[in-house]
């Protein structure tokens, strides 16, 4: 089953349900994969539809600390519950170990030395990590191993 027949088939299990939350986060992911499709012209694979999660996933998680300063407790909850249904359709989450260890195997590889390297770094770490992991923690790690040289 692609992800794109499985975001459908939750989508109806969540109208049967009642599951405002998940029916909403099903409908902005597959609205954000009409507009790719349509804008493009392309039919979106399993990894395009990655993506298009991985931007919302994003959008959500940049959203937090906005709703957390304002003070905005049943905001933070729902964006919380729809954080948690966007990670259930990504690929497992990297944990930290092994995003440090993809990130010191990119620098040998691409013989990083200093900060100034950091694109070449981010160039094949990026590839590796799509969909698995946030690229604003690895671009952390990036440069505390790098600033650390």
């Amino acid at each position: 089953m692609s992800l794109k027949e499985q975001l459908f088939a939750d989508l109806k299990t969540a109208m049967k349900e009642k599951d405002t939350v998940r029916k909403d986060t099903v409908q902005l992911i597959r609205s954000g994969i009409l507009q790719i499709e349509k804008d493009n012209k392309i039919e979106l694979d399993d990894e395009g539809v990655i993506d298009v999660i991985s931007k919302q996933l994003k959008s959500r998680r940049d959203s937090l600390p906005e709703f957390e300063k304002s003070g905005r407790q049943d905001l933070i909850e729902k964006l919380n519950k729809e954080i948690d249904i966007l990670l259930s359709y990504l690929p497992e989450q990297l944990s930290e170990d092994e995003i440090q260890t993809i990130v010191a195997d990119a620098i040998a590889e691409t013989g990083a030395a200093t900060i100034k390297d950091m694109g070449k770094v981010m160039a094949v770490v990026t590839p590796k990590v799509k969909g698995r992991a946030d690229n604003k923690i690895v671009g952390g790690f990036v440069k505390k191993m790098l600033q650390g040289k």
